[in-house]
This record gives structure tokens, C-alpha cells and sequence, in this order.
């Protein structure tokens, strides 16, 4: 399969049970960009958008199980709020409700978690995406779509492994690099094993984000921008 480089802008609806909600759009001068067959964007949209041309507009929905999946209750659980702690003292700054917070489990596993609710003694917490159980409606235009180069190919493995970006998926995101600032943090597999720690300065580009890093954007799941790992300045 040929890989190809693709941008594009987007705008992204949930459009479930008939509503249309805007979730998150492409910003003026930053598209969304790329390459197919690299596990970077969902593999509907990607096979879609593949098939368009440089210039052409494109209008696609996504049922839930070619986008993000059902929403699993058993995913959401409390957690002890000492978990959340630094040096005895709850870390508000970083931990409210509707946060998204990086995790790590007691085999050294990380990935992102929702806040829904902080209580007196517990947290609770939800490990599926945040568009887990939606129908998702991307319309846009294709900027840019070529065969890949290998320097395309080389720069984007090279953001994906972290060498020079954040966390290991962005590249020139808007707003740089902020992690949370102390260390990793570990809870030690409270929470029926789902979680082993609280990964603070695990780094991420402005948005909410399941994986290793993400731009800008809500990206879940092996570090994705809404559908992909890499915007462009």
C-alpha cells in the first residue's frame, strides 16, 4: 500500500442521535497532516481521506465502532485521592474534574485518563476515550495529498519516538510542550490494577490526550490529534 502524505483542515461533529455538536477544528495556518499507513489517524478516516485528491472537499461519518468504540462502564472507577498527591498535599493545580491526566500502571504502562469527579476521599476516573460511543462527522478540504517521501517518512518516525518534540507525537504544536512537573509518581496498583501512578511531566501540546503526546487537540489511544498524532505549522 502506498503511503501517502496528506493535509488537510477539518472540523469535527458529534453528530449521535441526530444532534451536531463542534468538537474541535483545524486552527487558520495549522492543518492537520499525516502519512497513511503509519497508525497515525483512524484507520476509516485515513482509508478515506486517501482516496481523495489535492483540492478535492470531503464530508465523512464515523460510527462509533470504526471511530472510538462503545463506552465500557467497566472503565470508569474510583481511585484513592492520595494518589493524586505531591509531598501531602492534593495536586488541584493539575487534578479537576474534566481533566485529562497521564496514568501509569504497576508494569510501567502509561496512558490518560478522564477526571469526572473528585469526592473527599476518592477519585473517580474514566479510561475510555472521551468519544467512546459517538458518531463522528469530520468535513474539510485536502490542502496537500502526494506518495510519502522516505524525509517525510524519517521526520514523522522521528516525532513519533519523541526525539526533538514532546512526549513522542507532536511537531510544532501550538502552545510547546508543558508537562505537570514532578517526576513520574506512582500509586502502586490502587484501583483494581487499572492504575499504577500518576505520571506527572509526561508532557503534552495544548489538548486533551490518551497516548504518548498529542497536538492540540483530543487525541486517544496511542497519542492522536482528534484524528491524528502531527499538526503543522
Amino acid at each position: 500500500m502506498t503511503n501517502k502524505y496528506i493535509k488537510a483542515t477539518y472540523k469535527l461533529y458529534d453528530v449521535t442521535d441526530g444532534k451536531k455538536e463542534l468538537l474541535e477544528e483545524t486552527q487558520p495556518g495549522i492543518p492537520f497532516a499525516f502519512i497513511s499507513g503509519m497508525g497515525v489517524a483512524l484507520d476509516e478516516f485515513e482509508k478515506l481521506l486517501a482516496e481523495k485528491q489535492t483540492g478535492e472537499d470531503y464530508d465523512i461519518t464515523l460510527t462509533p465502532e470504526q471511530a472510538y468504540g462503545e463506552h465500557v462502564a467497566e472503565r470508569v472507577f474510583d481511585l484513592d485521592k492520595a494518589i493524586f498527591s505531591h509531598n501531602g498535599k492534593f495536586d488541584h493545580e493539575n487534578i479537576f474534574e474534566g481533566a485529562i491526566v497521564p496514568l501509569q500502571n504497576a508494569e510501567g504502562e502509561r496512558f490518560f485518563a478522564n477526571i469526572v469527579k473528585i469526592g473527599n476521599d476518592k477519585v473517580t476516573v474514566d479510561l475510555n476515550h472521551p468519544w467512546a460511543g459517538k458518531t463522528l462527522n469530520f468535513k474539510g478540504s485536502i490542502l496537500e495529498s502526494h506518495e510519502a517521501t522516505a524525509e517525510e517518512m524519517a521526520a514523522l518516525v522521528k516525532a513519533m519516538s519523541g526525539e526533538g518534540g514532546c512526549g513522542g507525537s507532536c511537531e510544532n504544536c501550538g502552545g510547546g510542550c508543558g508537562g505537570h512537573g514532578e517526576g513520574e509518581g506512582h500509586c502502586e496498583g490502587h484501583g483494581d490494577g487499572h492504575c499504577g501512578g500518576h505520571g506527572h511531566g509526561e508532557g503534552h501540546c495544548g489538548g486533551h490526550g490518551h497516548g504518548e503526546g498529542h497536538c492540540g487537540g483530543h487525541g486517544h489511544g496511542d497519542g492522536h490529534c482528534g484524528c491524528g498524532h502531527h499538526h503543522e505549522n
